[in-house]
């Protein structure tokens, strides 16, 4: 439990509370915690989120208003999710990339220093951020260089170093640095959740029998997004013995094609379906193979993954499938 907690609650501040992953932590850190806990859920934009409930507004790239927010609620963990996850929309609109992704950053880890300076800051990083060093063809550790080669694995790495820099300032950031998660919630601009939607369509005869794909030949490390939640939520509660700064890569270690992801998903269809690559959905200079070594994961947070790639895939399928019933 972070030291700065009292013993009968613990306050915790999470951004991006819109986005895919932020149901999850929350769901894992009230398993996982021994207290009651109190969360400050945000977003961008005000409204209701499912899993979570009523959001408020905060624009991280805003500094005052985040000053404001964190000196309000002072919290005992920041659980910083906001930002441009979509590789294209960040290749569109490089600016708004880098206000959000190391602007936005900033903002919030600043107004952590200045507000609630024992409180632990955990990073939802991104193993883009290793690009090129990939192209060794070994597992990756936290050791690996940083050699993006996109606007987002950019953004990304430089929000990583900066919060390095201020662990040296006193700021208690755990930096993680997740590859390639799934799972319900998660938008078809993603190429798992874009072949569940296209499937499901298939199957309900809303959409003719041909998946529209990109290249399927590059090899990633898929993970359950439960799982990094859990991985997420372990590092929050064990801060007290980890050093601020700490890198951890979440992943299997176990890289799979993106051809076999999709015949896995075929073959759960109830029906006969064609492939047909669309050069809209090609990115170029793609790294072949991008995988993760998770040993220093399991041995200071006590994690694994704990959901096979085939429950994933169901699950994924499972929630595409049922948008698709409410639809008609």
């Amino acid at each position: 439990m972070p030291h700065a907690a009292s013993n009968k609650e613990m306050r915790v501040l999470v951004t991006g509370a819109a986005g895919f992953v932020a149901p999850y932590v929350i769901d894992a850190l009230k398993r996982f915690a021994s207290i009651p806990t109190v969360f400050f859920a945000t977003a961008k934009a005000p409204g209701s989120v499912p899993g979570i409930g009523e959001v408020a507004a905060l624009d991280i790239t805003d500094r005052d208003a985040v000053s404001r927010l964190v000196a309000g609620t002072r919290p005992h963990v920041i659980v910083h999710l906001a930002g441009v996850s979509d590789l294209g929309i960040a290749h569109a609109n490089p600016q708004a990339a880098w206000n959000v992704n190391l602007g936005g950053t900033l903002n919030v880890a600043r107004a952590t220093l200045q507000h609630s300076p024992d409180a632990v800051f955990l990073f939802a990083g991104s193993c883009q951020v290793y690009g090129t060093a990939a192209l060794s063809g070994q597992l990756l550790d936290e050791c690996a260089l940083l050699e993006p080669t996109g606007e987002y694995a950019a953004t990304k790495a430089a929000a990583d170093l900066a919060l390095g820099m201020l662990a040296r300032r006193g700021l208690r950031s755990l930096r993680m640095r997740p590859f390639n998660h799934i799972g319900p919630g998660q938008t078809p601009s993603f190429s798992v959740p874009s072949f569940a939607a296209q499937i499901a369509r298939i199957e309900k005869g809303m959409q003719e029998p041909v998946i529209k794909v990109g290249n399927l030949e590059p090899q990633r490390d898929f993970l359950d997004v439960r799982d990094v939640a859990d991985a997420y939520a372990k590092a929050c509660l064990k801060a007290d013995s980890l050093e601020p700064g700490s890198i951890f890569n979440i992943a299997s270690g176990t890289p799979i094609r993106l051809r076999e992801i999709l015949d896995k998903m075929i073959a759960l269809a109830g029906c006969q379906i064609r492939v047909e690559v669309d050069p809209a959905r090609w990115r170029e200079n793609e790294i072949p193979l991008l995988a993760g070594d998770a040993r220093k994961a399991a041995a200071c947070l006590d994690w694994s993954p704990g959901y096979s790639i085939d429950e994933t895939l169901n699950a994924v399928l499972s929630e595409q499938r049922a948008k698709c019933r409410s639809a008609n």
